[in-house]
């Protein structure tokens, strides 16, 4: 079935949220919560809503012949939700890429790509991955590297309980894998960078 056919089953949520409702001991008909169930199935509708989008579609090539120096997108927003207690984790991804051949892409779809990847339910690890081997065989670049850094509210609100604590990943394709002064120089511009040849 493709991505934009996947349908979501609003009834079947409401069903489902008013279960769990009645399972931690609440009643889903007094006033406060009576509404709850479809508030949450449209919700649910909206913040995973990338599981009907095939990220691929936005990365139309661009051909830039005189371009092949590093690309970088850092600190772009991301909202995603843990598949293992279905609590959100919130973060930033930084993304970069060196071109081949010219073959470029439109800043903006960068990030779309990150947005739709996110809204999933999904694991931190596998995401990074997933955005890096996306951009790696669309674009045919001669490298790729994703550094997503983010907080888990299933570490924040429960278990370890240890709000503020950052989990960061990294994936690294081609050129940024094989050559340590390229990682470096990508890292460089992440953690600080330059603005106008002058170092942050």
């Amino acid at each position: 079935m493709a991505d934009k056919e996947k349908k979501m089953e609003i009834k079947k949520i409401e069903k489902g949220v008013k279960l769990i409702l009645e399972g931690v001991g609440e009643d889903p008909e007094r006033a406060g919560l009576k509404g709850t169930p479809k508030r949450v199935a449209h919700m649910f509708s909206e913040i995973l809503g990338g599981v009907r989008e095939n990220p691929a579609e936005h990365l139309q090539v661009i051909h830039e012949e005189k371009h092949d120096e590093m690309v970088l997108i850092k600190n772009i927003p991301l909202y995603s939700m843990c598949e293992h207690h279905l609590l959100p984790f919130a973060g930033v991804a930084h993304v970069a890429y060196i071109p081949k051949g010219g073959r470029i892409v439109g800043l903006s779809k960068i990030a779309r790509v990150v947005d739709i990847l996110s809204r999933r339910f999904q694991v931190q690890e596998r995401l990074t991955k997933q955005i890096a081997d996306l951009l790696n065989n669309h674009l045919k670049p001669l490298g790729v590297m994703v550094v997503i850094e983010a907080e888990h509210m299933c570490m924040s609100m429960r278990g370890a309980k240890k709000p503020k604590s950052l989990t960061v990943t990294s994936a690294v394709r081609g050129s940024f894998r094989t050559s340590s002064a390229t990682r470096s120089e990508a890292m460089t511009l992440i953690r600080g960078g330059l603005i106008s040849g002058k170092e942050l």
